[in-house]
């Protein structure tokens, strides 16, 4: 792969035309790394985008133990992009993982890209604005879903009975209709009104033990399936804070390099005016 080939791979600058690529690509400067070597560090200032010709690099933050590895980049990736515009500290690490080549651009070249080719300027921004209109394309997708809703609509009708059941059997009027009915039942044997299940009550018993046998495993059948919908709730839970998370990093991204993109073409139209 080219030098301009790599250059167009970046959004930045995918929207170039091949003789604005040609003048970029000249300005580039080769380095080479040896596995170990850091690139820059995580608080240094930010003068450069790197791609990476051959090799692979890692994307660390933090220090010591409290280093995490946020990505590996491979041939053809970049890094450092934003610094280009904003100058602003490196906010990470970069180390080179195995021998690595990578070309270089500096923030200084580019504004003089910028000051000698207006038009290019113009481009950049305007794929940046595209870049935000897909985003506010993707945040105005609805991925949530009322799983509760969907699962209903499947329910069997076995389904349907236990889930009455079990909302029956758990409630007030549950307790209170078999207190009435055992007291009716005790009462009437007691007192001999109708002498069909005297003391110790083993019709009532049995009738007891029955309707325990047989509402245990419905109701079981009802948690399972209330377990279920607690398991496609966290999973669309997780769907959407995930979507949200993306949206929002990649609009804040957007806007960053939105931002520095203004700012360099309001210094250049404030040197050419001088």
């Amino acid at each position: 792969m080219t030098r301009q080939e790599l250059l167009s791979k970046i959004p930045l600058f995918e929207s170039l035309t091949e003789e604005d690529l040609n003048a970029l690509t000249i300005r580039l400067e080769e380095s080479e790394f040896a596995p170990g070597d850091v690139i820059f560090n995580q608080g240094d200032e930010g003068t450069s985008l790197f791609v990476i010709e051959e090799g692979a690099v890692d994307i660390c933050y933090g220090e010591g133990a409290g280093n995490v590895t946020l990505a590996t980049l491979f041939n053809g990736q970049y890094f450092g992009e934003l610094s280009l515009f904003d100058g602003a500290p490196r906010s990470a690490t970069a180390t080179a993982s195995k021998p690595t080549r990578v070309i270089r651009l500096d923030r200084e070249d580019l504004v003089d890209f910028v000051h000698k080719n207006p038009a290019a300027a113009l481009r950049i921004i305007e794929e940046m604005g595209d870049r935000l209109r897909q985003t506010n394309e993707l945040m105005s997708r609805q991925v949530s879903r009322n799983v509760l809703q969907e699962q209903e609509e499947t329910l069997t009708f076995g389904q349907r009975i236990a889930d009455r059941v079990a909302a029956f059997g758990g409630s007030w009027p549950f307790i209170i209709l078999f207190s009435v009915i055992m007291t009716v039942w005790m009462s009437i044997n007691v007192l001999r009104v109708m002498s069909f299940d005297p003391y110790p009550f083993i019709l009532l018993n049995l009738a007891l033990s029955s309707v325990a046998a047989l509402q245990a495993p419905i109701i079981m059948m009802s948690q399972n399936r209330q377990a279920t919908k607690d398991k496609l709730l966290a999973e669309n839970d997780y769907q959407v804070n995930l979507k949200a998370e993306m949206e929002i990093a990649a609009l804040l991204r957007g806007q960053s390099e939105l931002l520095a993109r203004v700012a360099v073409m309001e210094r250049t139209i404030i040197r050419r005016g001088e």
